[in-house]
Formats: structure tokens, sequence, C-alpha cells
């Protein structure tokens, strides 16, 4: 196949060299032709003008959406007798993570059972003080005394159960043990104990972290020369090394309005739909952010621009035999299009393939 294109590149140099012999000698670059073999093997595009893009390349990295992350704490001392689950785990809502046995859990339940004996006394003592002081016998003071503490050991035992309720509540058991269940449906994506392991009651860490990571964020840092560049609601594409071939597509969807005083970025947050759930918190991420402006300017194909000694040019098209060097000013080159300040018209046609050979031969004729 090389082969071929280099008989078809000669067989144009030969029809570019034929056509000078038979032109006029004066300087007329529309001597210059396109043979029908070369006609082939170049693109004639027209010029446009369209809305200028932007682009900025980030990196950051991939974190849990905070709205679909719930970390679960003990919710007393304790030794943990059983972990039924283990990192990465899919768990579903009310599904036993671990079961603690906590003696503060059994003196709780210890205690109620004493509260319950207290009130049953209480009352036993109210209801003879009542019918002693309907019966003239006791006085009021006494039947007064009475009701007081059976309010009390009341209250007492209320007190107990409330104790039991934010340690567990349902969850756990007179014999002293609790269950820890997963609060939501999703991922366990943190686990910090193991069977056997002790909670001490100044531990203030959690236990698991569970996670729907259906949806990610992206947190990335911006320069300060970029900041402009950047609003909420542009489109941003998502890369990782784990997945080179693989484009994310979603949306910045916040940006802090301070910056880091020693590293002078700005931080922005890319939300993106995680279909098939292969991106994970803490992978490194490239983030190209696409920046639809408002301004028009004249574009041109970036495979049209010939760069030559610090300048651009493009070939203009306007027949075979009847074509044109033109310098051109680039304003930028976002993806495959690049916008001109000036040298191109819109609706002319140039060629944006193999269009170096004719440019070397129009700038030496």
């Amino acid at each position: 196949m090389k082969i071929f294109i280099q008989l078809l590149l000669i067989s144009a140099v030969i029809s570019f060299a034929s056509c000078k012999e038979n032109a006029p000698k004066d300087g007329d670059p529309k001597d210059v032709c396109i043979s029908d073999s070369l006609a082939k093997m170049i693109s004639i595009d027209t010029v446009i003008t369209s809305r200028i893009d932007d682009q900025l390349k980030l990196s950051g990295e991939i974190s849990f959406d905070d709205n679909k992350v719930v970390k679960v704490f003990p919710f007393s001392s304790g030794q943990v007798l059983q972990v039924n689950v283990s990192l990465g785990d899919k768990v579903a809502k009310g599904q036993t993570l671990a079961i603690i046995k906590s003696a503060d859990v059994a003196g709780n339940y210890a205690d109620m059972a004493t509260a319950g004996n207290d009130i049953a006394i209480a009352k036993k003592q109210l209801d003879n003080a009542e019918s002693l002081y309907k019966n003239g016998i006791a006085s009021e003071r006494e039947y007064v005394e009475a009701k007081e503490n059976y309010n009390k050991s009341l209250a007492a035992s209320r007190k107990i159960q409330e104790q039991i309720a934010i340690n567990g509540g349902g969850q756990t058991s007179p014999n002293g043990t609790y269950v820890v269940k997963a609060p939501m449906s999703g991922y366990v994506v943190e686990k910090k104990i193991g069977q056997g392991s002790f909670i001490r009651s100044d531990f203030n860490d959690n236990l698991f972290t569970v996670g729907d990571i259906s949806d990610v964020w992206v947190w990335a840092n911006v320069y300060e020369s970029d900041i402009a560049k950047v609003k909420e609601g542009y489109t941003a594409k998502v890369t990782t090394l784990a997945y080179p071939d693989s484009t994310f597509n979603g949306v910045v969807d916040k940006i802090s309005q301070q910056l880091d005083p020693e590293t002078k970025v700005m931080k922005i947050r890319v939300r993106l739909p995680n279909s098939g759930l292969l991106l994970k918190p803490e992978m490194f991420a490239n983030i190209l952010i696409e920046n639809k402006q408002g301004a028009q300017a004249i574009t041109i194909p970036r495979t049209a621009v010939i760069s030559d000694n610090g300048k651009n040019y493009v070939i203009v098209y306007h027949g075979k035999c009847d074509l044109a060097i033109r310098e051109v000013q680039v304003l930028r080159t976002v993806g495959n299009s690049t916008y001109l300040s000036g040298g191109a018209v819109p609706g002319e046609l140039i060629i944006s393939r193999n269009q170096v050979l004719l440019f070397n031969a129009l700038r030496e004729n």
C-alpha cells in the first residue's frame, strides 16, 4: 500500500513538472494543477463560521457522592463476635454487618429488669397508700409520697429504655449482644474491624462505610489562570488509567468560591454516572472540560493548516489549476477544529489532506 501511495505522489510530481513546463513564465501560481491521481488523495473542505469551543485539561481524583455514603459507628463499647462482610461486598439495607458483645448493653438490660421490679413495688405501695388514705387511716402526705415514688420509678425505667434505644434498640438483646446493620444498600467501601477485636468506650472512629457508587464525584484542581474557563454546567469528559479507552461524560456541578492559600488552586466538582460501576473512589482521573463560548470565529479543519517558519498557511482551492497559498491567523486549535482571526473567508474551499506537496509546488513556482 505504501509503495502504491509513493507511486501516486511521484505521478503527482510529474504532473506538476509537466504543468510547469507548459505554463506561462510569469510566476502565476495558477500553473500548478491537481492530477487525477492526486485528486483521489486530497480532501477539500469549506471554510465556515462556528461558535468557538475551548478545552481545559485537568487532573483529579474520583470520590464518593457524599449524599450517598453512610459511615456506620458502634452503639457502645464491646468485643466483636462476628463480622459478616468483607471490603467491596455488595449489601442490602438492613443486612447484618457485624455482631458485638457489649457489657454496657447487658448492663442496660439488667438495669431495666431492676427498674421493672422497682415499678412493681412502688405500684403496690401506691395502691396500699391510696386505700388507706380513702379509708382515713393514712394521711394525705403518705399518699402523695407513695405517688411520687411510683412516678420516679417510671421515669427511671423510661430513661433506661431510652439508653437501650440509643444503643441499638431492637438490634440489641438481653444477653448483651447488638447487631450492626447496613443503613442503606450499596457496597462496603471501608471496613475497620475484625472478628475478636475490641471497641473501647473512647473509640470515635467508624466501623464500616457503606456507599452507593452508581454516581460518583470527580474533584479537580483549577489554576488561577484558568478559572475563567470553567463554569457550572460545562460538560466534562473523564478518563482513567484503569480504562484508558473509555470516556465517561459528566458535568461541572460545583465550583469552590475560594483558592487554596498554599497551592493557589480552586476546586471544582464533576458529577458523572457510573454505569457498570467501573469507577472506584481514589482512582486518578484526567478531566477534559469543554467550554462552549458564545463568540463566533472562522473555522477550518485542524489538518488544513500548514506551519512554515513560524507562520500558518492554507491552500485555497478555486479549481484543479486554480490554487493559491493564503497566510492565516490562528486563534486556537481545539480538537479537530482550528479557529482563525483572519486569512480565510467563509464559503471558500481549502485543501485539508496531503496539501503539503501542493504548498511546496506553489511556493517554488
